[in-house]
Formats: structure tokens, sequence, C-alpha cells
């Protein structure tokens, strides 16, 4: 398999003088764009160059990557062979390469004008990416070189900028200060035991408006002291005292399974499984895609399409044939004996506005004859698929959730218990460790409102405040996902929602590129992520210098105008001379201050 064959031209490429990194050169911004072929895969283009010419032909079916970094690919290739001008061109958009689909993508290929906005908004995006990476690399590299070299014990030291890799090392290195600068704070919770000693029940203390310490300075917060001293002078108070039931709730709770998977959902779940890279598990399940196994890999949508959904049974059956999977067989055994629906249309599962190239990750219910040469990881994440994909046709868990709010004096402690009494679809998605099927402490069901109850004891628990966990690799592909929530401005937030930092098809990849160039570290049996010295180093530099290249919201509001340019709510020329006049006001104040 190929990705990339041809590329954009490094500076030099212009002009010879430009290989040397001068200020005087910068910012270089071309009027007209040089691309050439990748040599390394120079004989694969030169195969498609020849069928492309073909002067027999009258029509070419491109079947590239189905989406805007495939359509770019694609783009760049016809661009550099020209093609016979008499032929046709029209694009295949496929969800899976099984043969049906691929059928259904040749009747039904588009003209290959209707992509020309998202062909637009790729090459936009990739242009963007080289100015930024090139103007302010070299910029940041030739002012700030030698210092950031010293720092790190370097002879010397260039300095690597991208548009979402910078963004990004910022997460990682605030995140490392937080946890740094964080400070544990112990406080003291009240717990109170009721009831008899053979039958009793905990509950905890929480501050109300009438109790006797509301707004004292001696509270750390609703739930506890400052100080050991203080809890047990307030323990003095209540003890021996009748406590009283003010309020018992009994309810009925149900909880849906979970949407299915998309790409960053899926990373996110194989590196706590598995602690793997996401890079890792995006190359696995491209083999499965490529196996006829499952869907489209890059995608960010955890729905299905009404179309799809009404087709459904298809993958259904196919798995219940085919994946001769024991564990796989009872959940569709299961399914059919207790007549479980599969008609999803009018579900959670299934909303066609959530969806822009693709719907989410499933199993196609084809491909097994490929199945058994697969590795024990492919098999692996293979099967979370199938397990998501089979439990949306499962009832929802049903729990019992009991809630007592107990009163002493004017103080209050609440306890509540939520057990499960229908496991539903956590038959197929629970993991061997959870219960599930607790029993509720048989107290709590026979209490009554207004019930007298005995203290019979209250004590001080011990606890503390947490720092914020670090990202692991399948935390931070999440985190920059949903990086437009780290957004204070909530106006900005709400324009750019659901447009977060890099694309599903790229995000692994600038995880990977910060690892290589060393400016953070995974570890490989966690998967956690820290920043590395240099990376630090790096992270002052640009605050010092650029900072909003560190925020999510310069990165996310480029993302989301791209997104205008693919819907053609604004015009290529648009886009770009917003970027030039970006690049430019920002030399000027660097520059200014060197």
């Amino acid at each position: 398999m190929f990705g990339h064959l041809v590329t954009m031209s490094y500076p030099e490429k212009y002009d010879e003088k430009l290989k040397q990194w001068r200020l005087d050169t910068l910012p270089f911004i071309p009027k007209d764009w040089k691309y050439e072929i990748i040599p390394a895969v120079e004989n694969q283009f030169k195969i498609i160059q020849t069928l492309l010419q073909r002067e027999d032909i009258s029509e070419i079916y491109n079947a590239g990557d189905s989406g805007r970094e495939g359509e770019y690919i694609q783009r760049l290739v016809f661009m550099m062979a020209k093609p016979n001008p008499n032929a046709k061109v029209k694009r295949v958009w496929i969800d899976s390469q099984t043969e049906e689909e691929i059928l259904r993508g040749i009747k039904e290929a588009k003209d290959a004008s209707e992509y020309d906005s998202l062909s637009d908004s790729a090459y936009l995006r990739a242009k963007e990416d080289y100015l930024i990476g090139i103007n302010f690399s070299r910029l940041l590299s030739i002012t700030q070189g030698r210092k950031v070299a010293k720092q790190v014990n370097e002879e010397r030291s260039s300095i690597a900028i991208g548009r979402v890799m910078t963004c990004v090392l910022g997460m990682v290195v605030e995140r490392e200060k937080e946890i740094k600068n964080f400070v544990k704070t112990k406080y003291y919770k009240i717990i109170g035991t009721f009831g008899e000693e053979k039958n009793s029940i905990e509950a905890e203390w929480k501050i109300n408006e009438k109790s006797s310490v509301y707004q004292s300075n001696k509270l750390y917060n609703e739930t506890g002291f400052k100080k050991e001293q203080d809890a047990n002078e307030f323990i003095n108070y209540i003890k021996n005292q009748k406590a009283i039931i003010s309020e018992i709730k009994k309810t009925k709770q149900k909880e849906n399974a979970p949407l299915l998977f998309n790409l960053a959902e899926i990373q996110n779940e194989c590196s706590k499984k598995f602690k793997i890279k996401p890079d890792e598990t995006l190359t696995v399940i491209q083999e499965l895609y490529e196996k006829k196994l499952v869907t489209y890999p890059r995608t960010d949508a955890r729905v299905l399409s009404t179309a799809v959904a009404k087709e459904i049974s298809k993958n259904l059956n196919g798995i219940a044939k085919g994946f001769k999977d024991e564990e796989i067989q009872n959940f569709v055994l299961k399914m059919v004996k207790e007549k479980y629906s599969t008609n999803l249309l009018k579900t959670k599962y299934v909303n066609d506005s959530k969806i822009t190239d693709h719907y989410a990750i499933i199993p196609t219910g084809q491909g097994f004859e490929n199945y058994e040469k697969l590795s024990s990881l492919q098999k692996n994440i293979y099967k979370i698929i199938v397990k998501r994909f089979l439990s949306i046709f499962y009832p929802p868990a049903e729990f019992n959730k009991v809630s007592l709010t107990i009163k002493v004096n004017n103080e209050i402690f609440t306890v509540s218990e939520k057990t499960c009494t229908k496991q539903g679809y956590l038959e197929i998605l629970k993991s061997k460790t959870e219960d599930n099927e607790k029993e509720t402490n048989a107290l709590l069901n026979d209490l009554k409102k207004n019930q007298e109850l005995n203290v019979i004891e209250c004590k001080t628990k011990e606890a503390e405040t947490n720092p914020p966990t670090r990202y692991n690799s399948g935390s931070m592909i999440l985190a920059m996902e949903n990086a437009g929530k780290l957004i204070e401005d909530e106006e900005l937030r709400e324009q750019i929602k659901g447009a977060g930092i890099g694309t599903s098809a790229t995000r692994a990849e600038i995880i990977k590129k910060l690892e290589k160039i060393n400016y953070i570290a995974i570890n490989n049996k966690t998967q956690i992520i820290t920043p590395t010295i240099k990376g630090e180093v790096i992270y002052d530099v640009v605050k010092d210098s650029m900072p909003d290249m560190l925020n999510p919201k310069l990165t996310a509001s480029w993302e989301k105008g791209l997104e205008m340019v693919a819907k053609k709510e604004i015009v290529p020329d648009e886009f770009m001379n917003k970027l030039q006049k970006y690049i430019k006001s920002k030399f000027d104040k660097l520059v200014i201050n060197i």
C-alpha cells in the first residue's frame, strides 16, 4: 500500500538561496506553489501516470481513500500525472472494502468536480501547515536556537513548530506543570454508622444551611474539615443523638449501550486495554479494513447513517454465519432466542446529521476467510469492535438506586447505592473484574421515612485532594478531538463545537512526531505521556514569543475555517488571505522584539 506519492517542495526548490535559514528571507509565502514526486515511490507514480495517460480510456475512476487527506493525495497525483484530457474523471466513495460496497461505489460514482470544495480544503490545510511550520520553525530556530541548545546540552538545536503539534505539546507541558505545582491538601470527612450493631449502614456527612457549622472557616469544603481536631469536636456535638430518616428515594434506572467507535474512541480503548500507541491502533484497523473485516477507520462519527441502519441485518447475519468465535456466537444466539430488535432507526445510534465523510467503525460481516491469518492483537481489536457493535442491539442495563438522607439534629448524612438488576448490554461489554451484581444493603430496602435510628458511631475519615492525571496516548487523542472544551471564550467554544485540533487521520501521527523529535516521552508499559526537558524548553520559548500557538483556540478556529471551505461557506481565497495576514502580522511583531 502507498500513501503520498507527491509532496510540497521545500523553499530551496524555489530559490537555492533559501536553503540557508536567514531572517531577511522570511516570511516565505510562495505565489505559485511547487510540488515534486517523492523519490522513494517514483516507480509507483510512473505506473499510475502511464495508466492515466492512456489514449484508449474514456473514464477514470478515482478510488482513493475516502476522506479529506485521501482526496488531497489523489488530487496531487492527478495534478502531476496530467491524465488523458478527454477522459471523464469520477470519484468512488466507499465505506468498506467488501465487493458489494466497491461495486456500489463504482455504480454511484460522482463527477470529480463534486469534491472540489473538499479538495480546496485539503490543499489549504497542507499550505497552512507548510507555511506555519516552515516560517515559524526557521524564525525561532534563528533567534532562539543557540539558547535552546545551551539549555539542553546540544551543540546546535533547531526548533520545530507545527500548527497542531505545538498546541499538543502545550497541552502536555501545561498538564505537567499543574502536577508539579500541585500541593496535596488533607481534610477530614465525617462518617456515621446508623442502625443496630449487626444491621447497620454507613452515611457521609454533608453541610447544609441549617448546620451548626454552616459557612464556618473550619470547613475545607462541603464534606469535610480542615483540621482533625475540629472534626472530632463536631463528632462530640452529635454523638449520643437520635437519627431520623428525613428522606428516602427508590428509583429504577436504565442505561443504554454506549455509542459505536470512531477512530479516537477505539484508539483510546486500545491504549487502555493493550497499552499500544494510537498509530499502532490505526495500523491494525487499517489492516482489518483492507481485509474487508471492518468499515472505514478514519472517521469522527460514532453513529450510523439511516441508509446503513436499514441494511444492518446483513452485517449481523454475516457475523452469525461467518465468525467462528464461541463467545460472540453465544451473544448472537441470545439475540435470536430473546428476539432482540434489530431496528435501529429511532435510536441514538442512527443520526445522519452527525456524519460527515463516514459513519462509525463497525464489522462488515465479511472477510472471515482472512481472520485466521490475523495476529492475536488484530483478532483482539476486531473482537472489541464486534462486541461494541452487538451491544447496541441488546436491551439497556437496569439498576435499582436507593438514596437515603439521615438527620441528626440539624446535621445531614447521605448514602446511596446502585445495584444492577438486569445486565442487558453489560453482558457483552462488562470486564471480568466488574461486579455488576452487587446486592444492596438489605437494611436500605427495609427503612421507612421518619423512622428513628441509633447513632452507633461517628468517626473521621482522612481524605486528600488529588492532582490532575497525566495524559496517556489514548486520552491525548480524545483531548485533541475535544479540544474545543478547553477554550474559555464561551462564544468561540460554541462556534467551533465539534472541531477539535487535527483530524482523525492525522492525530496519531502528530503524537508520534512529537515523540520522534524528543519533545515528549511515552512510557511503553503504561502509555503515559510526559514532556522531555527539551519539550519544556521549547514550550517556554513559544510561550514567550507566540503564546497563541499553544492555545487550542487558534488551531481549532483554523480547523473550523477549513471545514467552512469544504462546505462552500467561504471561498478558498478568503481563508488564504486570512492565513497570510496572520503570518505577516505575527512576523512583524516578533522581528521588532528581537
